[in-house]
């Protein structure tokens, strides 16, 4: 896969937010993309996802049944996780903790696509400070909650102080961890 979907996920119009979204897994939208909307057939499908073709199918009907299930049920669609490999580099911003990609490899990369910060780092598995964990910390006293999918900790507020709080392991939290937060 080269690059994850350029959004999040789907909600449904008309309903209340349902905190129970359906999750597919990456390698669940690439089945759906490769087959449904590139139009290739199960065995040419798995051949670019460097899979058996009995694999495929079953990722492939995962995929439809949970847009089904989002369908029938009016949930929203969350795409996250699963086992993918990207060909793009990724970067993380000091500035924001936005994670991007950077799918132009000829092109230099000088800013964060979602604050414009000079202060981005290239992710690199290797490095100790990046360590993404499912939980959100609080930057001022440390308390730790599950990450919830599809909600990014930085729209999650601190039980305890009601800061906002950021991604464990983010490359920005060993700064932020002494600082006042923003208190809605």
């Amino acid at each position: 896969m080269t690059n994850p979907p350029h959004f999040k996920g789907f909600r449904p119009i008309g309903l209340p937010e349902a905190n129970n979204p359906v999750v597919l897994n990456y390698e669940e939208y690439e089945a759906i993309r490769l087959s449904d909307f590139e139009c290739y057939g199960q065995v040419e499908a798995s051949r670019i996802m460097e899979i058996s073709r009995p694999t495929y199918a079953r990722i492939y009907e995962s995929a439809r049944g949970k847009i089904a299930q989002a369908f029938v049920l009016g949930k929203a669609i969350v795409f996250e996780g699963g086992k993918v490999y990207f060909d793009s580099e990724w970067y993380s911003c000091n500035s924001c903790g936005c994670f991007f990609n950077h799918p132009e490899k000829e092109e230099e990369i000088r800013n964060c696509t979602l604050c414009g910060s000079t202060d981005i780092e290239q992710y690199s598995e290797d490095n100790p400070q990046i360590n993404m964990e499912d939980i959100c910390i609080c930057p001022k006293c440390g308390v730790e909650k599950a990450h919830t999918p599809g909600t990014p900790c930085r729209n999650e507020i601190c039980p305890e102080c009601n800061c906002l709080m950021i991604r464990e392991g983010a490359p920005h939290q060993h700064r932020m961890r002494n600082r006042n937060c923003n208190i809605r």
